[in-house]
């Protein structure tokens, strides 16, 4: 089996991951779901061998630590196109999962992102969080938000990766891209270093544990625009990650420096779309007084509170987004309430944006059917009882 026409093929498919196991053949995810390729035999363990060493050629220290460890996430491309791998032994064989990344930087019109994410990007200072589980689409979020300000600024922008996926080319900013593993020893180091390369945007792939989490708060606090991803679900749950990072006794002290710091989460959640594809369903939280002090006092069950009266700072809460999506028709309504934090309090808001919407349509049809009456020489009343005897017809 040759490796880099398997992947081809799978781009050519439309695919975003494709998963190989010994006694299977090649399964490729398309929207969410699995399904095994056609006309393919089913893998045996000199394939999976043969591709661990395609995979580690141009990093024979990945195959050591493969070895040692039993785990492997390296980057691979193929005529332009890169992957994100991740190797892994399992009942003594290897098994791989190698996730597409896109050709070109999206845009946020083309992720359909809310202006809110946009607005996040434009901050000069601060610590941003993009969130999500696995698979969410926080590495694309954040490649469009790196992506936006690489065009609109003269900057430098430092990430730290492991393994680096989506490749930033210089625009009006300056880009190094540093791969943990390949061109640093770990995100620990990586991080010591990095207030010393004149830095003025700097993105942390994943914020693991507390030396992280500090280093990121501290760049921020040191003015520094900081962007970090988190595997959390919104933006209360985010919250709590980063203050758990933290002693009992130091608490208190992250969450004041926290509510200075923070610009912003945004969290989102893949859903599939009516016709094909996905769509995220993106929560975002911009910080204003009432959250900084929300945070500053531990008040973290009132976030989704403050988000949904936050329309001024342009946020919003899952549940208006999956909403939004719902009366845009482009999710359907029994899968955004499979996707909701609680189905029946999102039943009774769709509901009533369902009456609201409407009520606002009939206003609309009304007030044009009085408009026209009036260019007719008619009057307002006139328009509206034109508009209403049709129906009162019909039910006759």
């Amino acid at each position: 089996m040759d490796l880099n026409t398997l992947l081809q093929h799978a781009i050519e498919l439309g695919a975003s991951d494709v998963h190989l196991k010994v006694g299977q053949p090649p399964v490729l995810r398309h929207d969410g779901d699995l399904s095994p390729m056609d006309g393919i035999a089913t893998l045996e363990d000199s394939h999976l061998e043969g591709i661990l060493e395609i995979v580690t050629r141009t990093n024979p220290k990945r195959r050591t630590q493969f070895e040692e460890t039993g785990d492997l996430d390296i980057s691979y491309s193929v005529n332009g196109r890169r992957f994100r791998v991740n190797g892994f032994r399992q009942r003594g064989s290897i098994s791989f999962a190698f996730r597409i990344i896109p050709a070109e930087v999206p845009n946020f019109e083309q992720l359909g992102l809310p202006p809110g994410v946009r607005r996040l990007a434009g901050e000069h200072r601060g610590l941003v969080l993009v969130t999500g589980a696995t698979g969410s689409g926080k590495t694309t979020t954040l490649a469009a938000m790196l992506d936006h300000i690489n065009r609109t600024r003269h900057q430098h922008i430092v990430t730290i990766e492991d393994p680096i996926e989506i490749l930033h080319h210089d625009h009006g900013c300056i880009v190094n891209q540093r791969e943990v593993g390949l061109d640093t020893e770990s995100f620990q180091q990586a991080l010591r270093r990095v207030l010393r390369q004149d830095p003025d945007v700097i993105l942390i792939g994943e914020l693991r544990d507390t030396e992280t989490a500090f280093t990121a708060v501290q760049a921020a606090e040191s003015g520094h625009l900081v962007f970090g991803t988190l595997h959390t679900l919104d933006a209360a749950e985010t919250l709590g990650r980063m203050i758990e990072f933290f002693p009992a006794e130091k608490q208190q002290q992250i969450r004041s420096i926290l509510a200075g710091v923070l610009r912003g989460v945004v969290s989102q959640r893949l859903l599939p779309a009516i016709g094909g594809g996905r769509v995220a369903a993106v929560e975002v939280m911009v910080s204003n007084a009432r959250v900084a002090d929300l945070i500053r006092e531990a008040r973290s069950d009132e976030i989704e509170d403050a988000i949904a009266a936050g329309e001024y700072y342009e946020m919003q809460t899952f549940m208006q987004a999956l909403i939004s999506l719902v009366l845009d028709e482009r999710v359907d309504e029994e899968v955004a309430a499979n996707a909701a934090t609680n189905r029946h309090d999102f039943q009774v808001a769709l509901d009533a944006a369902k009456k609201h919407r409407a009520a606002d349509a009939a206003e609309a049809a009304a007030q044009a059917a009085a408009a026209s009456a009036g260019e007719n020489g008619g009057t307002a009343e006139d328009g509206v009882a034109v508009a209403v005897q049709p129906l009162g017809a019909s039910l006759r």
